[in-house]
């Protein structure tokens, strides 16, 4: 009894460090992603990157210098942190979270509907 109260003290110690541990992450994150907005704006109005339907960029035509490839990883960093708080799968925050881009996307910008096709706003 004493080594199941221990273990389950020890899984408890160690939940609460890794989530110190995310909190402390998502900071970083939500930092490099803070200081991307303005060149991926830059990109999304020239065409280059548009917005698909799982909540991640796309590269439409030329280049864009790895920044989709970078905000994709912190973007799925942070969608699989809110689903696990809210019990809903990365997949569905992204998705949700593309709609809220789309309804809040300036004209011009590439986006991805529902079925994958793709259309300027």
């Amino acid at each position: 009894m004493k080594t199941l109260f221990f273990r389950l003290l020890f899984v408890s110690a160690l939940f609460f460090a890794t989530s110190a541990v995310r909190a402390e992450d998502m900071g970083v994150v939500r930092g490099r992603m803070e200081q991307r907005v303005s060149r991926i704006d830059a990109l999304k109005t020239s065409g280059v990157l548009g917005e698909d339907n799982r909540g991640f960029l796309a590269v439409r035509s030329g280049s864009d210098g790895g920044i989709a490839a970078a905000e994709n990883a912190d973007r799925a960093t942070v969608y699989a942190v809110l689903g696990q708080k809210t019990g809903a799968t990365a997949d569905a925050v992204g998705k949700a979270r593309a709609r809220q881009i789309a309804a809040g996307s300036a004209a011009g910008v590439w986006l991805q509907r529902g079925n994958g096709e793709w259309y300027k706003k």
